[in-house]
């Protein structure tokens, strides 16, 4: 089976020069992590690359995956939006069989 790494919007790595993490000697990481309500859940912060991560640059800016987290992101959108209830970012992640409301919680 092919594997495609996650994929990385524009707007995402916008959001990264607009909130300064280069500038900070930081990286957006995306973790997949087992809990929350649907079986497993998504760890969005700053922190700096690891030797094992999956490296995703552009414009100057990083996001950054472990590669314990790769397999559950494959095929996936990174992405940043703007809503009515708050800016964020989001992941589209066609390996979801189903998510909570909450965004951050998926089963597999």
């Amino acid at each position: 089976m092919l594997t495609l790494p996650p994929k990385v919007t524009p707007r995402a790595f916008e959001r990264l020069a607009e909130i300064g993490a280069a500038a900070q000697g930081k990286a957006l990481r995306i973790a997949v992590e087992g809990g929350g309500c649907s079986g497993f859940q998504y760890e969005i912060d700053l922190d700096d690359p690891k030797d094992d991560d999956l490296i995703l640059s552009d414009k100057g800016e990083t996001v950054v995956i472990d590669s314990i987290s790769l397999p559950f992101l494959t095929d996936a959108v990174i992405d940043f939006s703007e809503e009515l209830i708050g800016a964020r970012f989001v992941i589209n992640n066609p390996n979801a069989s189903s998510s909570c409301g909450c965004g951050t919680s998926f089963a597999m």
